[in-house]
């Protein structure tokens, strides 16, 4: 009965914090609630008994993605942007390669996939008497490691990219 009160108590936070993400007028008080979005889910994982997931979603996402938001927020003033022409130096084409190319790799993963066997139940992987921990290490390192890779080249763009944007050419 505890755990249900906890749950949907903590649940309904994360929705209206979720709602105030997105309706708040000041970007600084959108990182905040998304900061305290953060940890009311690391507080459903701990509900849900798995710890592990609930220190990475502190360190991790309420930790370090969220200032890297907060570097975005100041270092890219978005009142002072001057209407500027498009740039002559944008290769378009060259993007749209790129991103073809991407979509193909995506499509040629999820094929590969979809075509792999399921495991049966006594093997790695699956749910055993392993801990938490051990389990998730396990996982993310042999069947979602291609996932888990790309992620990270996703968040290392994305650094880029907020630091291009903040570049100021004078």
């Amino acid at each position: 009965m505890l755990d249900a009160i906890v749950f949907y108590t903590v649940a309904a936070l994360v929705l209206a914090f979720g709602v105030l993400v997105v309706t708040a007028r000041n970007t600084v008080h959108s990182v905040v609630f998304l900061v305290a979005n953060f940890l009311c889910v690391a507080v459903l994982y701990v509900a849900l008994a798995a710890e592990f997931l609930a220190v990475v979603q502190v360190l991790v996402y309420a930790g370090g993605i969220v200032v890297l938001y907060l570097f975005v927020v100041m270092l890219v003033n978005l009142r002072d942007l001057p209407e500027t022409p498009p740039d002559p130096r944008r290769r378009a084409r060259l993007g749209f390669l790129l991103a073809s190319a991407l979509l193909a790799e995506v499509t040629a993963i999820l094929v590969y996939a979809a075509g792999r066997p399921v495991p049966p139940a006594g093997t790695p992987g699956a749910l055993t008497d392993q801990g938490n921990t051990e389990l998730v290490g396990q996982l993310l390192y042999t069947d979602y490691l291609i996932p888990f890779e790309m992620a990270s080249m996703l968040l290392l763009v994305a650094m880029v990219g907020a630091i291009v944007l903040a570049r100021r050419e004078s």
